[in-house]
């Protein structure tokens, strides 16, 4: 039993040192409406697997939620109001160095939209 916690304990460790460093912030040109594309920054705080921040563009600032980090694998949801209806945005990035190559879908929707964040030296 001992050696059995003592190997959760060493997988867990190796888990959180194994997941991806995205504390910080991200600026992307995230396409828009008719081909056109909008900066956006990504402010990540990372804590184990768990992402949060927040994501501001033209239209302000606005939290994210249900963050998680899997490896160099990274997901959150951003919940926008259009004309009184609330709609949610699924984005998923794959982490690679000082880039994220990320995937937008809208809940229930077909059409993704592929855009790349670069992290912002500070």
């Amino acid at each position: 039993m001992k050696m059995y916690r003592f190997l959760m304990v060493f997988v867990l460790a190796a888990v959180a040192v194994f997941a991806a460093d995205v504390t910080g912030k991200w600026v992307a040109q995230v396409p828009g409406r008719g081909g056109e594309t909008r900066e956006a920054t990504f402010t990540f705080k990372a804590d184990g697997n768990q992402l949060t921040g927040s994501v501001t563009s033209p239209r302000g600032e606005m939290p994210i939620s249900d963050g998680k980090i899997d490896g160099d694998t990274i997901s959150f949801n951003q919940i926008m109001q259009f004309n009184g209806n609330e709609v949610k945005l699924m984005f998923k990035g794959t982490v690679s160095g000082d880039e994220i190559k990320f995937t937008r879908q809208r809940e229930g929707g077909n059409r993704v939209q592929e855009f790349t964040a670069k992290r912002v030296k500070e």
